[in-house]
């Protein structure tokens, strides 16, 4: 790591510099690949589209799905074997360059179930990726579209029983969740606007080192653990990469700790640009990822409301700053829009935010309620 400390950095100037990369200080981005250039989470219902929508304007359902299937936008599996919208030109670098070639790395990114089943069976991690990603590619070939369950049922006809545990809430064998989501990864499988499993074209796989710098560029200052929750590595596989970006990287200190960030953003971080205007970001969105949680909510109570493991509200930013928690709920063609008030914003400072939610949901019309 750097030898000595360049600069002291706070926890406003982090913020605003990070809301920047992120897209968030206007809609200027001038397509949805540069909307989704820090890779957007639709983990939960829309919120990728309502992402890309909080970074430029003009988005539309319709749009989003053109772009899906046209190729100007990636829909896949990528960093944490979750599902992401991302610029084309990125499936790889999130993709397979993040897979280990390691045994013991790739166990930990394919999680416990994995871990028991390779020790109980006598496997090797790398060897079952392989085997199903190679399944997965056979079962997608020659243009076919497979919905979850239908590429579930062909992975049971290719893959060895070893690799098919049973699952007592579907009530049939599968290959465990992470295994098959990273082998889709590996296959270069995305989705399509119908949510179906297609092959993509990830290209070649870049050096994982520029994985690291992608990250710095969307959430520096950081550190090596940061890498890893976002990435979803093991430990030892994101130190090794850290350490070979190293020559890129300079040494801060955020209040009593360590970070680092890339030599040619410490202008950018000394001076952000300074965000006005209301946001309605959803759950999941970039800017929301565990790297700027403690900044953005310091207090632990209002995290854990925050960051649930199911069903987070998302947030209310106003100049960059969070100023309430929303929640959409569909009443017939009406979508009520509740946003809880941390601090001062004013009803018609969300009016129009509430209504691009709502038209992006599919409604006709919106009830705003203030709590």
């Amino acid at each position: 790591m750097a030898a000595y400390t360049l600069a002291t950095v706070d926890a406003e100037q982090i913020l605003a510099f990070r809301l920047a990369r992120s897209g968030l200080v206007s809609r200027e981005a001038a397509s949805f690949a540069e909307a989704a250039a820090c890779p957007a989470s639709d983990f939960s219902r829309d919120a990728a589209l309502l992402a890309l929508a909080a970074r430029r304007e003009g988005v539309t359902r319709e749009g989003y799905y053109e772009a899906t299937d046209g190729g100007e936008l990636v829909v896949a599996h990528i960093v944490r074997g979750a599902i992401h919208a991302l610029a084309p030109g990125d499936l790889a670098l999130y993709g397979r360059a993040m897979i280990s070639t390691d045994d013991d790395e790739l166990a930990v990114q394919l999680g416990r179930q994995v871990q028991r089943l390779a020790a109980e069976k006598g496997f090797a991690p790398t060897d079952a990726l392989r085997e199903v990603a190679e399944a997965t590619k056979g079962a997608l070939s020659h243009g076919r579209a497979l919905g979850k369950n239908e590429l579930h049922q062909e992975l049971r006809e290719r893959v060895g029983a070893d690799l098919m545990p049973w699952c007592r809430g579907c009530k049939n064998h599968h290959v465990a969740p992470m295994l098959w989501r990273y082998a889709g990864v590996r296959a270069g499988a995305r989705l399509d606007s119908k949510r179906r499993y297609v092959l993509g074209k990830p290209g070649p796989k870049p050096a994982g080192t520029e994985a690291v710098n992608r990250f710095l560029h969307f959430y520096g200052p950081a550190t090596p653990a940061d890498l890893v929750e976002w990435t979803g590595v093991a430990r030892p596989h994101a130190k090794r990469l850290w350490e070979q970006a190293e020559g890129n990287l300079c040494e801060v200190t955020v209040g009593r700790r360590k970070a680092w960030t890339l030599n040619g953003d410490l202008d950018d971080l000394d001076s952000p640009p300074n965000a006005k205007g209301v946001r309605l970001i959803p759950p999941g969105d970039p800017y929301l990822q565990k790297p700027n949680r403690p900044l953005l909510a310091p207090e632990a109570a209002l995290r854990k409301r925050l960051f649930r493991p199911v069903a987070s509200p998302g947030a209310v930013l106003k100049d960059g700053r969070l100023a309430g928690l929303w929640r959409v709920k569909a009443k017939g063609r009406k979508a009520e829009i509740t946003v809880e008030k941390l601090g001062r914003i004013a009803r018609r400072d969300l009016e129009e935010e509430a209504c691009r939610v709502a038209e992006l949901r599919g409604a006709s019309e919106h009830l705003l309620v203030l709590d």
